[in-house]
């Protein structure tokens, strides 16, 4: 299975601009440019759709594994916050929060750690060099 992306560019780093598409078109030449990466603007930029890339991906992770161990997931939302340096321009880590309705039958401790299971197993996970935190909220 691919899949796939494309982005454009045309211009200097600072006033040039770009769209980014993918291959759903739910992307579908999206404007991103300096201001949208660096500033305030109207449109996304790479690191907020790695975020929510990470954060879509460490959801599903959680209710497959929920499933797997036989317990039928309530509502799971997860924020994913990527702090990147900007004096080095590179990400230094990602914080995943995870927020879980409680699920009968599944402790606290058993949900963080199914929570953590999926933390390391998800896609998205593996194909990221960086430090990925978890902070879990189950009621």
């Amino acid at each position: 299975m691919k899949r796939t992306a494309n982005a454009h560019w045309n211009g200097t780093l600072q006033a040039g601009q770009g769209e980014i598409t993918t291959q759903s078109t739910v992307l579908n030449k999206t404007q991103y440019s300096f201001k949208t990466r660096f500033a305030d603007g109207i449109g996304t930029n790479p690191e907020e759709l790695l975020a929510a890339a990470h954060a879509g991906c460490f959801t599903m992770a959680v209710g497959a594994a929920l499933t797997q161990a036989g317990f039928t997931p309530n509502d799971l939302t997860t924020d994913a916050i990527l702090d990147l340096d900007m004096q080095a321009l590179e990400v230094t880590g990602i914080l995943l929060q995870l927020k879980g309705a409680a699920i009968d039958g599944v402790s606290e401790e058993q949900f963080k750690a199914i929570a953590e299971g999926a933390k390391a197993n998800c896609i998205i996970s593996k194909a990221l060099s960086v430090p990925i935190s978890l902070e879990v909220t189950y009621a």
